[in-house]
């Protein structure tokens, strides 16, 4: 998935606790302070165009000067049983799925997540990136400036980082829903319980997703399901 260019329009700041964290383990990845605050002063000023974000990588141009180079990095992906319980973690507590949705990382999520032995933010070992320009220290200032602007992806929707970790939005509603479809209800299920209350939650985010597809594709189909 391709992001468009974002830390200008923000100056750079995030809010969100998880962006925080990812911040400083880049600070912590950087080799001095010199080339941090490059690196926050090209992507503050609008440097970095569109990042690139696939499972386990990223990729984005930085322009300085009438240069123009290409920084590529690296994020460990998790593997299928931590995808799974990852999976698992998030729909154990009903109301995760739409704070997720909304733009918000619950701190439980991660410490459960954590205390499963299946980690979100990366440390700062973690942050591999390179760059064409050839610097002979890794991560260089354009490298850097990349990793500030994700921060401010992962600030707007958490689940970028999902996404770097191997599992994008599309895979994690489906693996949610499928989940809560194949499930039967056991013998003390109850009405509103979380199981159901997730599965409702599910198939609201899904129509709607489908809804706001019409509505953008002008298709009058959609016109009865207002």
């Amino acid at each position: 998935m391709t992001h468009a260019r974002a830390a200008s329009s923000r100056g750079g700041r995030t809010t969100g606790w998880w962006a925080k964290a990812w911040l400083r383990a880049v600070e912590e990845a950087a080799y001095g302070e010199a080339d941090l605050r490059r690196g926050r002063s090209l992507a503050r000023s609008g440097r970095v165009g569109a990042v690139t974000v696939d499972g386990g990588s990223f990729v984005a141009a930085v322009e300085e000067g009438d240069d123009a180079h290409t920084v590529s990095g690296t994020v460990e992906v998790w593997d299928d049983v931590a995808a799974a319980t990852l999976v698992e973690i998030v729909a154990a507590r009903s109301g995760r799925v739409t704070e997720l949705l909304a733009g918000e990382l619950p701190l439980s999520l991660v410490e459960d997540a954590e205390e499963a032995g299946v980690e979100l933010v990366p440390y700062a070992g973690e942050l591999d990136a390179t760059c064409t320009c050839q610097a002979w220290l890794d991560p260089c200032p354009h490298a850097l400036a990349v990793l500030v602007v994700l921060s401010v992806l992962l600030d707007r929707d958490p689940l970028v980082l999902f996404h770097l970790r191997g599992l994008d939005r599309e895979q994690l509603l489906a693996r949610l829903h499928a989940r809560t479809v194949s499930a039967p209800p056991g013998p003390d299920a109850v009405e509103g319980d979380d199981e159901g209350d997730l599965d409702v939650g599910l198939d609201a985010v899904l129509r709607a997703q489908r809804l706001l597809e019409l509505v953008a594709r002008g298709d009058t189909a959609a016109d009865h399901l207002f």
